[in-house]
């Protein structure tokens, strides 16, 4: 039997294991088939809009924001196979239960790709030992992350599987058919999420550096990735993309800044790999140094607004009141400031697996494979202190550069038993490579015991106020109307009503998101005219909602601080009390 037979049995075991875990304990104690976090229900709302007939190029969420709609940054490609999914399971189960079904296997179908990934990067570089370390702490990243619990639709979990094999193929593949699935897989990570733009453009440079200093050996493989990246990220821009919008440059999405920028780099890269490969290595850094100079030059002219932070052009309001406290937009200041206890959880696996791959290619130990995952590591690493939510990816890419140390450790302490030094070390090399461990470690240091228990069923209460189905039951049986509403509670009540709301969390629905603020800041006199000129037929007001508390204490006299006084203005009717829900309603008169 050959060695990569039965380490595939190996990876699919664990894939198993990893895959039961989490379905023993999401359905033990889940409370909604849904994920979390409001993209996935924002998500569903998409699907289920698509399903019922909008269009493949129409991606207007018509019942958000300010009349006509918000045009969503999304991208159909995750839509469809959800949708796919879902129509699948309808076929012997009711829509609930069909709906829940899909959203069970959608995150678990990421699970292997990620594990094999690795796994296959650790066995390659490290051997077996190598290959069970990175399987096991892969696997506990799975398990500790909500990108893979049922319910998360988001499309995180395939951003992170994307570039697991993207890193897995630039460490250790000599195979063009490899860079060439490579150069597919970042045009699709490109064509479903900006996220990942800063990876994807180090590793068309790790390529392009490769064929530069390598030359007629990595010819077919520069060819092969930059050819595919630029046909592909071709086929998915007028796949996805109204022909409307061809002229348009947005910096959240696939859009003709991205597309064309990536495909002139691809396409130059192809042409000066077939043409320059057997030119010395002055020529070929030069055609190197050609080429970026005119992408360069290309990205000043076509949408130097996307060399930035694409939230730069948020109205400061919503950076106060909003963006500030969205968590996943945070900077490593923000979280020092506000969670510092969260700081190892976010940075520190990353930071460590940095300077292992500092380490060995000061040693010139596998140097070339760790020069690759530093330079994806640390772009990573870097996105995250500006926004914590690249540390998704810093943490996964931390695993095969952690997993070789860890392998190598073992080997030490089993050469040397009696060093207790070596023992120690090797224990600690464990316990530092896990992200989770530095999480509760944080919380215990600076809160107690008593806090993880405590956030928890605070969370829990919030939702179950104001959130769930069972919450907005009463305003569900109303007649169809435009809902004003804190923006954590908007994508629930798109969900779970057929109402349109002001406001849920995301930057494109500026408009909506202002209207709302202002409709709670303002005095409850200067309010009515926020109210009627958006439309507004109920407001629904959660006195428990974080943002209308801020809104509360920013207002004393604000509208918002008069429903939570009880002090009703005569335009709004207060609808009967439902007991069974934290919201309060009132019809706007």
């Amino acid at each position: 039997m050959s060695k990569a037979r039965p380490a595939a049995w190996i990876i699919a075991a664990y894939c198993a294991l990893v895959i039961a875990i989490i379905l023993v304990v999401r359905l033990s104690f889940a409370q909604d088939y849904v994920g979390a976090d409001n993209d996935d229900a924002m998500r569903l709302v998409e699907v289920r809009d698509f399903l019922a007939g909008q269009g493949w190029f129409d991606m207007m969420q018509y019942r958000l924001g300010l009349l006509p709609g918000t045009l969503m940054h999304w991208s159909r490609l995750i839509d469809f196979p959800i949708a796919v999914l879902i129509r699948l399971s309808s076929l012997m189960f009711p829509t609930q239960k069909a709906e829940a079904i899909a959203l069970a296997i959608w995150p678990l179908l990421w699970v292997a790709p990620v594990m094999a990934s690795l796994g296959c990067a650790a066995l390659k570089l490290g051997g077996r030992v190598a290959l069970h370390v990175a399987l096991g702490l892969t696997g506990l990243y799975l398990l500790t992350s909500n990108r893979f619990l049922p319910g998360s639709i988001d499309h995180h979990n395939v951003q992170i599987a994307l570039m697991a094999f993207l890193a897995m193929v630039l460490s250790v593949s000599t195979a063009w058919q490899a860079y060439a699935a490579a150069g597919v897989a970042c045009a699709l990570a490109l064509a479903i999420g900006a996220e990942t733009t800063p990876i994807v453009a180090v590793a068309c440079l790790i390529v392009a550096v490769k064929w530069g200093v390598v030359g007629k050996a990595m010819q077919v493989q520069a060819a092969s990735f930059s050819l595919a990246l630029a046909l592909f990220v071709s086929l998915f821009f007028v796949g996805t993309v109204p022909p409307a919008h061809y002229g348009v440059v947005t910096c959240d999405n696939l859009s003709f800044g991205y597309y064309a920028l990536t495909a002139m780099g691809g396409g130059l890269l192809c042409l000066a790999s077939v043409v320059a490969s057997r030119l010395s290595l002055s020529y070929r850094l030069a055609s190197l140094a050609l080429i970026g100079a005119v992408v360069g030059v290309s990205a000043l002219k076509i949408a130097p607004q996307c060399l930035g932070n694409p939230l730069a052009n948020l109205d400061p309001l919503l950076v106060t009141l909003w963006l500030n406290n969205v968590g996943e937009a945070m900077s490593f200041s923000a979280i020092a400031q506000r969670e510092p206890s969260e700081l190892g959880a976010f940075y520190a696996v990353g930071f460590l697996a940095l300077l292992v791959c500092c380490w060995r290619i000061w040693r010139k130990d596998r140097a070339a494979a760790h020069a690759v995952l530093a330079l994806l590591l640390a772009t990573s690493w870097a996105v995250s202190l500006i926004q914590v939510r690249g540390n998704m990816f810093a943490n996964m890419l931390a695993i095969v550069p952690l997993a070789l140390l860890i392998a190598d450790l073992r080997e030490t302490t089993q050469q040397k038993p009696w060093k207790i030094t070596a023992q120690l070390v090797y224990i600690a090399s464990i316990l530092c490579s896990v992200p989770v461990l530095w999480a509760v470690v944080g919380v215990f240091v600076s809160q107690g015991p008593q806090a993880l228990r405590v956030g928890a069923n605070t969370a829990l209460t919030t939702t179950k106020q104001c959130k769930s189905a069972q919450a907005l039951a009463q305003l569900a049986s109303m007649p169809a109307t435009t809902v004003a509403a804190s923006s954590e509670i908007g994508t629930a009540i798109l969900r779970f009503t057929h109402h349109r709301v002001l406001t849920a969390p995301y930057h494109r629905d500026q408009g909506g998101m202002l209207t709302e603020l202002h409709i709670g800041l303002s005095t409850p006199k200067d309010a009515q005219s926020f109210l009627h000129g958006a439309g507004v037929g109920i407001v629904a007001f959660c006195p428990s909602d974080a943002q209308t508390k801020q809104l509360i204490e920013l207002k004393s006299d604000g509208l918002y601080a008069a429903l939570a006084k009880g002090a009703v203005p005569d335009y709004l009717a207060p609808l009967p009390p439902d007991t069974q829900s934290g919201l309060q309603l009132f019809s706007v008169r």
